[in-house]
């Protein structure tokens, strides 16, 4: 049979806490269109779904046309590639089992793939990053959480039930910080955004040392790393801390995978060698002794909303075709 009506376009969808972004990318890996709204603003899902569906038509159409689109993509945190659903988000504002893929599917009436941001960034960064020739890496996405996809013999790792690579969920400190998941001592409470504050919180109750971060009201690790530029002991010791945790966490996981890299993506890693330094050192302490010195640490080079489309973008082309229109 002949087929002459190849469609060349695809929607690449990142969800985040904070906002939702869409665009429209081709078959060269080009985003040909994007627009974005506030996730926050639509804490009923079905309210969501509405308010994304007219985003995506509208960014089609004007975009060469929704009749072009193939299928669409979501990166979205806590998502199972291999059921479809938002499954128990710690930080999402819609609660329990979202079957986001196949509710958004019946409005637009064309294939929808849906995976967990960890998953969706190793797509990218396989496709267009630093993993770009890798066959087995680890990627790491520090920032209001703790993701990481583990990609094995060239493909993704999901697991029985799509949960692998729940890194973040391990426990690092029995009996420690009460984590977004419900338990206590997870490497996510110690290492992600809030983790990172709550640590300098604790250094500056334990310490009268002068610090800069004490006139700070409101203190995120970005505020922290550029204290630690003015030379900020307490905000270096921060990151040193953070890092060596993140480094005994990241021993225990390439003891069992035995990774060629871990790649870095986030707003956490942003802190650079303040964070990357620390963790190297602590990763090399714990890990296993036939795996030291052969294990990269690799902050990412993309840009981080520009990956996450086009993981996007690469989940969709994975996806089979469907459509309600033929």
């Amino acid at each position: 049979m002949i087929h002459n009506e190849l469609k060349t376009r695809v929607v690449g969808v990142n969800v985040n806490v904070h906002d939702t972004t869409c665009a429209v990318v081709d078959i060269r890996g080009n985003i040909l269109g994007q627009c974005s709204f506030v996730t926050s603003d639509y804490p009923f899902v079905g309210d969501y779904v509405s308010v994304l569906t007219e985003h995506i038509i509208q960014l089609a159409e004007a975009n060469g046309g929704y009749e072009h689109i193939r299928s669409v993509g979501i990166s979205i945190p806590s998502g199972n590639f291999k059921t479809g659903c938002i499954e128990n988000s710690p930080n999402l504002p819609w609660k329990g089992v979202i079957p986001l893929a196949a509710m958004l599917r019946d409005q637009l009436g064309i294939a929808v793939a849906l995976a967990n941001n960890a998953h969706v960034i190793a797509l990218g960064e396989q496709a267009f990053g630093a993993a770009h020739g890798m066959r087995d890496f680890v990627v790491i996405s520090l920032g209001s959480g703790l993701g990481s996809c583990i990609y094995c013999n060239g493909v993704p790792h999901l697991g029985a039930n799509g949960f692998a690579g729940e890194l973040g969920h391990s426990c690092i400190v029995p009996n420690g910080r009460m984590c977004g998941c419900g338990k206590q001592g997870c490497l996510e409470a110690y290492t992600a955004a809030s983790g990172v504050v709550q640590t300098a919180k604790e250094l500056m109750e334990e310490s009268s040392e002068p610090s800069l971060m004490r006139q700070v009201e409101q203190l995120t690790p970005a505020i922290i790393t550029g204290l630690c530029e003015q030379g900020d002991a307490l905000a270096i010791e921060t990151y040193r801390r953070v890092g060596y945790i993140l480094g005994m966490g990241l021993a225990n996981y390439a003891s069992v995978v035995n990774p060629e890299a871990f790649v870095f993506t986030g707003r956490v890693p942003k802190a650079g060698h303040w964070l990357l330094e620390p963790a190297c050192e602590s990763f090399e302490q714990h890990v296993f002794h036939n795996l030291q010195g052969k294990v990269k640490l690799i902050p990412s080079t993309i840009d981080d909303e520009v990956r996450n489309l086009l993981g996007a973008s690469v989940l969709a082309w994975e996806v089979k075709e469907y459509s309600l229109f033929k």
